[in-house]
């Protein structure tokens, strides 16, 4: 069993690595792209990737867990079947959706209101749209044998092609936003390409209609709950673009990605907490060990996000050989940077809620906690963005994730109680409060200076202390769990 454990936590370590290691090189291409391109073309950018990433939902309906599902068996010629069935049909279903897209092309980039001058971009869409579901079972299966380094090398090897190739797409060729869509071409091409072998090795020409079935069954529900789950990430940009024009979502969303320090935070939080709380589940005083988990992921968030949110603007204008971490004419949009970090540490609340959703298997109240903070996203946007303009978005942003967790924590203490340190937790979360009110005070009255800031950081730490809300013991408890844990 220890045996098992150490492989299940060196897989999960290696994929969390990859991830966030993917996540971080593709970020490195906002600072490029925003000292490239106007505020238009970043709008225009980001606006075409929010419809691809809503069509490749569309494209998979969850097929790839279907897959992973209905792939444990243990005959050879079975396994082959498993694998070809859903790849096979995903194939079919792919091609004629991207065949009927090129048909109509120039009918959906009207649709989807695309400037003239992108239209042609479709194209692009269609082809990595094709790809990258075709790839998806592969990748699975890659997972599914536990080939968890060669997923990785892929998967990293794929994001460095990309970034290397807009580099020189832009800056040598002058292709301007097409490069970014050739580029991600190209990446997808390459890993379907490396992805042959494995692909060839367990393929036969055919189609499981039982087992398809089965599959569908089981992959479909996937698809509301995927797409709510998309909408609270992304569902701001066309209704932004909507109410106001290209250039503000390229502002807003330029800045919206400095969320990343955080969401890496939540990310390497949310690889190891799984495992952890599925390992931990049984033992006596696992709400303990989960309660201290909590108050500690708090209390290291929350002094993530005080740091990030006194010292972003001061972090973002920092000069590299002329060049500003976002673009000069993005730099407005800070403003927002601070919710958007509030709205990720609220969601690694709602990933902590999730220990007692897996280990009481009520699963299915995942696609209601999301599909309602997708809700409150969409007609918070339509009510704020008029009124507050892109901080109206960031507010939206804020309150889906809060409902998401506050919502999850009542369904999770609902089968499975936690007796957690609530008056450590308030007394952080209203510190987190008042330093956010002080800050946006200081901020719309101009006197946001360094002054304020470190007034603003000590403050934070004075009512910490003041109200005993993590103490030294609490640390030393908490590794101490953790340790004897591991």
């Amino acid at each position: 069993m220890l045996k098992k454990i150490k492989e299940l936590s060196k897989d999960t370590a290696i994929y969390g690595i990859s991830t966030i290691i993917g996540r971080f090189l593709g970020f490195l291409l906002v600072p490029f792209y925003t000292n490239v391109f106007t505020t238009q073309e970043f709008g225009v950018y980001t606006y075409i990737y929010t419809i691809l990433a809503f069509l490749n939902i569309a494209y998979v309906y969850g097929m790839d867990a279907a897959f992973m599902k209905y792939s444990s068996v243990s005959e050879k010629e079975e396994k082959r079947k498993a694998f070809s069935t859903p790849f096979n049909f995903l194939l079919i279903t792919s091609l004629s959706i991207s065949a009927l897209l090129f048909v109509f092309r120039s009918q959906a980039g009207s649709f989807a209101n695309l400037p003239g001058e992108y239209l042609h971009l479709t194209i692009y869409v269609i082809l990595i749209l094709l790809l990258d579901s075709i790839a998806i079972v592969p990748f699975a299966n890659l997972r599914l044998e536990k080939k968890a380094k060669k997923f990785a090398a892929i998967r990293i090897a794929n994001i460095i092609i990309n970034l290397a190739l807009n580099i020189v797409l832009i800056l040598v060729y002058k292709l301007g936003v097409e490069a970014i869509f050739i580029s991600n071409l190209i990446a997808s091409a390459f890993s379907l390409i490396v992805l042959l072998p494995e692909i060839v090795k367990n393929y036969l020409a055919v189609i499981d209609p039982e087992l398809l079935k089965r599959m569908l069954k089981f992959a479909l529900p996937y698809l509301p709950g995927s797409l709510a789950a998309m909408m609270v990430q992304m569902i701001d940009v066309p209704i932004m673009r909507e109410l106001t024009n290209d250039s503000t979502v390229g502002i807003y969303r330029a800045n919206y990605k400095l969320g990343i320090f955080m969401m890496l935070f939540v990310s390497m939080f949310q690889f190891a907490w799984q495992p952890f709380f599925l390992e931990n589940a049984k033992e006596k005083n696992a709400k303990e060990i989960f309660s201290k988990v909590f108050t500690l992921f708090l209390f290291a968030g929350g002094l993530i996000w005080l740091l990030l949110t006194l010292f972003i603007d001061n972090i973002a204008q920092i000069e590299l050989s002329g060049r500003t971490l976002i673009g000069r004419e993005y730099l407005e949009g800070l403003m927002i940077v601070p919710l958007v970090l509030l709205g990720y540490l609220f969601y690694g609340l709602y990933i902590n809620f999730t220990a007692g959703i897996y280990i009481e298997e009520k699963t299915n109240y995942f696609p209601i906690v999301t599909g309602t903070g997708a809700a409150v996203n969409i007609l918070a946007n339509l009510f704020l963005i008029p009124i507050y303009g892109i901080m109206g978005a960031a507010i939206a942003t804020f309150a889906s994730y809060f409902i998401m967790a506050a919502g999850l924590y009542f369904v999770s203490q609902k089968f499975y109680p936690i007796k957690y340190e609530f008056r450590k937790v308030i007394v952080i979360l209203l510190d987190i409060f008042f330093i956010t009110i002080g800050y946006y005070y200081f901020l719309w009255n101009n006197s946001l200076n360094f002054a304020t800031k470190i007034l603003l950081l000590g403050a934070f730490f004075a009512i910490l202390i003041l109200f005993r809300a993590v103490t030294k013991q609490d640390f030393q408890s908490g590794l101490k769990i953790i340790r004897n844990k591991n």
